[in-house]
This record gives structure tokens, sequence and C-alpha cells, in this order.
């Protein structure tokens, strides 16, 4: 968002009414955040995202009709930037790694923590990207597992990386944070988001998730060869 000042704008996608009333609830509690809209399905969520523009959009996995990576996969065709966190009761690594992979910001469990929920959503506003904890080492298992030749880019673009990039990229695949990974590099934590940012421009990518699962698929962040 532009302005740190003004609260930040939610879209609620989810065919749970219920679900969506209670998550607006909360929200609207809190001044940091303006419920500005909802759908209950993906048709009316694509259009209430192309209309209303908000700063992160809450969207179900599961829809009757449109499900929701399709719904996310029509959004960012319309709006690339858009900062879309899925909502949802699966904890399914496939689930995980389409919705990553169609371009998601986030995936975040539906029986987290109040809290956690709005850290999160403040976080993909800010351009980061948001995971459950819970699915983390799904998402490395997942990845591994599938170790195919379908990365979101051809492993010659490791070649436009540095080699301090590439390092990063590979701590970037263990799910390390800027802090962690400055301190274990004797870096400035400034520098390390300004390589984040470099890694995901080179790469053609939108996230450090994104990132990762590039990262992972070419065979980077696993066996280490230095101490974290």
């Amino acid at each position: 968002m532009d302005d740190p000042r003004e609260p930040i704008s939610v879209l609620l996608v989810d065919d749970h009414t219920l679900f969506r009333s209670g998550v607006r609830s909360l929200l609207q509690r809190n001044p940091r955040f303006a419920v500005v809209g909802e759908a209950s399905d993906g048709i009316d969520g694509v259009k209430r995202a192309m209309q209303l523009k908000p700063d992160v959009i809450l969207l179900d996995l599961h829809m009757p009709g449109m499900t929701g990576v399709e719904t996310l996969e029509l959004i960012l065709q319309g709006w690339p930037e858009a900062a879309v966190i899925m909502l949802t009761v699966s904890e399914e690594g496939d689930d995980l790694a389409n919705a990553l992979h169609a371009g998601a910001r986030g995936y975040l469990i539906k029986n987290i923590d109040a809290d956690y929920l709005q850290r999160a959503i403040e976080r993909a506003a800010a351009g980061e990207s948001v995971l459950a904890e819970s699915m983390a080492a799904k998402l490395v298992a997942q990845l591994q597992k599938q170790r195919e030749p379908k990365a979101p880019a051809p492993p010659s673009d490791l070649d436009k990386l540095t080699p301090r990039e590439r390092e990063i990229l590979a701590c970037l695949a263990r799910g390390e944070s800027n802090k962690l990974i400055a301190r274990v590099l004797d870096l400035a934590e400034s520098t390390v988001k300004i390589h984040v940012q470099n890694i995901l421009k080179k790469l053609g990518l939108s996230s450090r998730v994104q990132a990762a699962v590039f990262a992972v698929e070419q065979g980077l962040g696993s066996n280490p060869d230095r101490q974290a």
C-alpha cells in the first residue's frame, strides 16, 4: 500500500457466510483494516477484486463452481500486483504447491490465531509472503517429492545470479528469514533485502515464496555446507 497511515483494505472471498462474518468482525475491530467487500464465489470474487483493487484478498481454496486457484489465476491475469492470501482448511501439500505456483502471496489455515492472521495481512500488504508455520515443512517435502523439470524459470536462469545471490536463494529455499540470513552471512539485514529483491527481479518472480519454490526445484537449499 502507498500510504502506511491509511487502513489496509481487505476483500473476503469465501462461500461460507458465517466464516466471512467472523473475519469481517475481527478485522473491523482493528483500525488498521477496512473490509471493503465480500464475495461468496470465485466469479463474484474476480469481479469485486477488479472493481475494488484492495490491498489484500483473503481467498478460500475450495468453493463450488470456480475453485480458489482458478479464481486466483483470473485475478492475477487482470491485476498481477494483487496480494492474495489463500485462507483454507486444507493442509494438503498438493493444494499448497498449486496455490503458490499460481501466484498466491500466502497460504494460511483457517484455525489460525486471530493475531497471527492480522500480522499476516499486514505483511502481505507490505509486499512480504506469508505461510502457515505448519505448512513450511510440507512445502519443502512436496517440492522435493515432485522434483521434475517444471520450474517457473529454466535452470539457466541461475546463471543470472551472482554467487552471493545464489547463496541467499538457497537460504530462502530453507525458509530462513532476512534476519537469520543476515546473521549467518554476516551482512546487514537491509543488504539481504536488496539481494532478495534483485533475485526476484532477475528470475521474474513476484515473491520470496515463489523464489523458494524455484530454488527447491533446482536442488538448492538441502544439505547446506555451512552451519546455520
